[in-house]
C-alpha cells in the first residue's frame, strides 16, 4: 500500500498549493475581512463577491450574498458581474494600444475620426476625452432630457450619437474644467472600432483579456446576450421594501458595459507590476494624469484615479450602474490590491475595499493628516440648538456649477436636498461638521458651515471622499407670488432634443412636466431662478421683460437652452 501514501501525499500537496494561493490570509485576519461583509452574506439579500491580491496571488476570495434571488444563486469568486464605469480603464487601454502601434495619436482633434460630432469652434483631442476635460455634455444626462429612460429604454451607440450630433455648445472650453463625461468614453470606443476595423469588445478580447487569460471578461455589445454565471443587479426602496431587479439595458460600449470577475481582475492588476500587455510604456502611460490649461494636474489618469489612503499612494476605479456597484483600489507600494463587485445598489464598494485594506494593511497605514482649521459657525457643541439651526437654515448658491441646495429644519432636525428634491438629513460629525444620514455613501460628504465675515458671506463647503471642496454661499430667498408664478407658465422648446418642456401651475407650485417623466415641483431660489430634481432652471426675459425661455445647468449638462413656445 506504499503507493496510496504517495497518493495521499500528492494530493495533500495539491490541495494545500490550492488553498495556499487562494486562501493565504491568516484565519482571523479572514474573520475579520469576512465581517465587513457580514451584512451582506445572507440568503435572501444580493451581495458582493471580494478578491484580496497580494504579491501577484489571489489572498483571499470568496462571494457574500446571493447572485440571483429568484432560484437562490449564491455569488461566489467566479460570478460574473457588471462593473459599469470601471469598464473605462480597458477602453483607455486601447486606446494607448493604438497609439503604441502609431495608429492614432492621443493629441488628435477627435473629428478626425468621429467627422459627425458638431464642431464647437473648439479642438477637441483624444486626451481630453481621456481625462474628462472636453467639455462634452454627459451621454445619460442629455438622453434623459432627450425622453429616454435610464436602463429601462434600450441604448445604442447610435442612440448616443443621435443626440450628440445635435448639440450646439459645449459644457466649457476644452481643457479649461475637469467634469466626469461618459460621452468621452463611448466616443472612444468607436474610435478604436475605426481605428482598429474590430469593436471595442472584438479588440479588448483580443488584445488585453485572451492574452491575460481573462477567460470570463468582455464588453457586453449585445443586451440579450446570455452569460453564465452572470449576476442579476437589485435595488431597494428602503430597509423594509423587498428588493428588485434593477437591470442594465443598453448596446453602448466604452464608458461602461465591461464584464468580469474578481479572479479575472487580479490577472489585470498584476500586469501593472507585471506587464504581458503593453509593455513598461503602456504602465507609465496609463498612469498619467491630466493636466488643465491652468496648468493644474488633474488626480485623473487613463481611466484610473490616482490618489492617496490614509497616507499610502492609491489607483482606483469604482462603478455604478443600476443595481450594479464596483471598486478596485491598488496600492502601488505593498503590491496589494482589493476588488469588490456587488448587485446591490446600496452597496459602496469603495468603502468596502478601503475597509479590507485597514484590516490586511493595518501596520503599513498612517494617520491622515488633519485639515487645516478653519472658522467655524459658532455652536456649543453638536447637535446643535433649534436656534443654531435655524441660523443655518437658508439657500446656498455654488457659482461655478450654478447649483443650488436648500438647508432646512424639518422636525427639529436639520436637512439638506443635495441639489435634487430629495432632502436628507444631517447628523452631526464634529463642530459645524455633518454626514448625510440616510444614504449608503453619506458618510464620504463632509458638509462644513462656515459662519460670514467682511469679505465673504454665510457658506457651506461640500466635500465628498476629502476630494476639493464645493462652496456655496448664502443667498437670499425668493418668494413669488400666484401672479409671478404665472409668468413662467408655458411651452418650451430646445434645438437639441425633441421633446416639449411644459411649465404647469398645480396647487400654487411651478412644475415642469417633460416626457416619460415624473411631475418636477420647481422650488424658488432667487429671482426667476427654480431648482428641481432636474437641476437648475434661470428663465430668461426679452427687452421688454417678458419671459423668452430658460437655461438649464445640471452639473455634466450646463447652458442647455430652452426658447419659450409662442402661444
Amino acid at each position: 500500500m506504499k503507493w496510496m501514501r504517495w497518493v495521499i501525499v500528492l494530493l495533500s500537496i495539491f490541495l494545500v498549493s490550492r488553498v495556499g494561493k487562494g486562501q493565504s490570509l491568516p484565519p482571523d485576519v479572514r474573520r475579520q475581512v469576512d465581517k465587513v461583509f457580514e451584512k451582506w452574506d445572507k440568503p435572501d439579500s444580493p451581495g458582493c463577491a471580494l478578491g484580496i491580491y497580494k504579491d501577484g496571488q489571489i489572498a483571499y476570495k470568496r462571494g457574500y450574498g446571493m447572485a440571483d434571488l429568484n432560484d437562490d444563486v449564491p455569488i461566489t469568486p467566479a460570478t460574473v458581474f457588471h462593473v459599469a464605469s470601471m469598464s473605462k480603464q480597458f477602453t483607455a487601454a486601447s486606446i494607448v494600444l493604438l497609439a503604441q502601434q502609431g495608429k492614432l495619436s492621443l493629441d488628435d482633434d477627435v473629428r478626425k475620426y468621429i467627422p459627425e460630432l458638431p464642431d464647437f469652434g473648439e479642438r477637441i483631442t483624444i486626451r481630453h476625452l481621456v481625462h474628462h476635460t472636453s467639455g462634452l455634455r454627459d451621454q445619460w444626462n442629455l438622453l434623459d432630457l432627450a425622453g429616454w429612460r435610464y436602463s429601462l429604454d434600450l441604448i445604442t451607440d447610435d442612440d448616443v450619437m443621435s443626440v450628440m450630433t445635435r448639440q450646439k455648445d459645449l459644457n466649457f472650453k476644452p481643457g479649461d474644467k475637469h467634469v466626469y463625461c461618459n460621452t468621452g468614453y463611448t466616443l472612444m470606443g468607436l474610435i478604436v472600432k475605426r481605428v482598429s476595423g474590430m469593436s471595442l469588445r472584438e479588440f479588448t478580447t483580443r488584445n488585453i483579456f485572451e492574452p491575460l487569460g481573462m477567460t470570463h471578461t468582455h464588453f457586453r455589445d449585445d443586451h440579450a446576450e446570455i452569460i453564465k454565471h452572470d449576476a442579476l443587479g437589485y435595488e431597494q426602496e428602503g430597509k423594509d421594501k423587498p428588493f428588485r431587479m434593477s437591470l442594465t439595458n443598453f448596446d453602448t460600449v466604452g464608458a461602461t458595459s465591461l464584464h468580469t470577475t474578481v479572479e479575472d481582475l487580479e490577472l489585470w492588476d498584476e500586469n501593472f507590476y507585471n506587464p504581458r500587455v503593453g509593455g513598461r510604456a503602456f504602465l507609465q502611460q496609463m498612469l498619467e494624469r491630466g493636466h488643465l490649461n491652468s496648468g493644474e494636474q488633474l488626480d485623473y489618469a487613463f481611466g484610473l484615479v490616482v490618489g492617496k489612503y490614509k497616507g499610502l499612494p492609491t489607483v482606483d476605479h469604482g462603478g455604478a450602474d443600476a443595481g450594479y456597484r464596483s471598486d478596485l483600489v491598488r496600492f502601488p507600494e505593498q503590491h496589494f490590491s482589493a476588488a469588490v463587485l456587488c448587485n446591490s445598489a446600496e452597496a459602496n464598494p469603495g468603502r468596502l475595499t478601503r475597509q479590507v485594506a485597514d484590516i490586511v494593511l493595518a501596520k503599513d497605514l498612517k494617520t491622515p493628516e488633519a485639515a487645516p482649521a478653519k472658522e467655524p459657525v459658532k455652536s456649543a457643541g453638536t447637535p446643535l440648538t433649534a436656534g443654531q439651526m435655524a441660523l443655518i437654515a437658508g439657500t446656498y448658491w455654488n457659482r461655478e456649477d450654478d447649483d443650488f441646495e436648500r438647508v432646512q429644519v424639518k422636525d427639529g432636525k436639520l436637512q439638506i436636498n443635495l441639489g435634487g428634491d430629495e432632502l436628507h438629513t444631517l447628523k452631526p460629525a464634529g463642530e459645524a461638521h455633518f454626514h448625510v444620514a440616510d444614504v449608503p455613501w453619506g458618510d464620504d460628504v463632509d458638509i462644513h458651515f462656515l459662519a460670514a465675515t467682511a469679505e465673504k458671506p454665510q457658506r457651506l463647503e461640500q466635500t465628498f471622499s476629502a476630494g476639493k471642496p464645493n462652496i456655496f454661499e448664502s443667498a437670499a430667498a425668493y418668494t413669488p407670488t400666484a401672479a409671478e408664478l404665472a409668468e413662467y407658465a408655458g411651452a418650451y422648446f430646445s434645438e437639441e432634443i425633441d421633446p416639449v418642456y411644459r411649465m404647469v401651475l398645480e396647487d400654487g407650485n411651478l412644475t415642469l412636466r417633460r416626457l416619460k417623466s415624473k411631475p418636477d415641483p420647481l422650488h424658488p431660489a432667487i429671482r426667476d431662478v427654480f431648482t428641481g430634481d432636474i437641476g437648475t432652471v434661470r428663465f430668461t426675459r426679452d427687452a421688454n421683460q417678458r419671459i423668452s425661455g430658460f437655461i438649464l445647468n445640471a452639473g455634466r449638462i450646463q447652458n442647455f437652452h430652452f426658447l419659450r413656445r409662442a402661444n
